[in-house]
């Protein structure tokens, strides 16, 4: 197997935090992903560090950036990794990369980049503060 671009290899030294292979229930008629199924994802992904930095519940409260830079199609394996970037009193930023794997396994591109911001909250769904230490 050999990879087109080695600047579009998947990250190294680094697990995805999530990874998924789209459908064709998640595709528009011309089998390109839905936009809004990778926004989704995204999102998951992005909560996962938040909510283990935060040791519980946390909610999206923005999506700062987002940018589409190459189509994801149904079959590719999508890998999302997930940094904290930011961790305020009550609020986490997560950047995250999507790299989609095509289906041929012949190479890897960099499909999208976005940054959320996710606020910590209590039983209530109230801010609360974040443990740090």
């Amino acid at each position: 197997m050999s990879i087109i671009n080695a600047d579009k290899l998947l990250p190294t030294g680094r697990d995805p935090t999530l990874r998924v292979v789209p459908m064709p229930s998640d595709a528009n008629y011309s089998g390109d992903i839905f936009g809004g199924w990778i926004m989704s994802q995204v999102d998951i992904a992005g909560s996962i560090p938040a909510a283990l930095l935060a040791k519980g519940r946390v909610v999206t409260i923005a999506v700062n950036t987002f940018l589409f830079k190459q189509p994801v199609y149904i079959g590719d394996l999508v890998s999302f990794y997930a940094s904290i970037s930011k961790v305020g009193k009550t609020s986490i930023t997560v950047d995250v990369e999507v790299y989609a794997q095509r289906r041929s396994l012949d190479e890897t591109v960099k499909v999208t980049d976005a940054t959320l911001t996710y606020v910590a909250v209590d039983d209530d769904r109230k801010p609360r503060a974040i443990e740090q230490g």
